[in-house]
């Protein structure tokens, strides 16, 4: 990797859907160069894939009880395969691999207790969880 493909990760990061053309033209390339560069990253694992994440700043992020969910991993669970897993609930807003008694700290939004009961189940039937510790939000700093 060299200082172009590192200015072409950063924009991906901070626009994953900025169009070929504008990528290269920030990255001093043509758009057809910029796309090769990028499709080599992903073939490389470099990039491996695009992503929506709803910040909790985010309106979308606000509807809803806002939860903490310290969660165990049944034994056997690798990282790779829990990141895999948790990446396809859309409730969550992040999902951070601590340090202590819980492997992630999951925050995530769901509609209501019946949506946080649902949630929570889901997390151990579908997501390898063998335990799990719930944390409601009851405010936010104003931003």
């Amino acid at each position: 990797m060299d200082a172009t493909d590192e200015l072409i990760l950063r924009e991906l990061t901070a626009d994953a859907r900025l169009p070929f053309r504008e990528l290269g033209a920030r990255a001093g390339l043509s758009a057809n160069a910029a796309a090769a560069r990028v499709r080599r990253l992903q073939a490389e694992g470099v990039i491996a894939g695009f992503t929506v994440r709803r910040g909790p700043s985010s309106p979308a992020a606000r509807t809803g009880l806002e939860v903490f969910v310290d969660v165990r991993m049944r034994e056997g669970v690798s990282n790779d395969e829990a990141n895999r897993l948790l990446a396809g609930f859309p409730e969550i807003l992040d999902a951070a691999h601590v340090t202590g008694p819980y492997d992630y700290l999951v925050h995530a939004v769901v509609p209501d207790a019946a949506g946080l009961d649902t949630f929570v189940r889901r997390l151990k039937s579908e997501a390898g969880a063998a335990q799990t510790s719930t944390r409601l939000a009851l405010r936010s700093p104003a931003r």
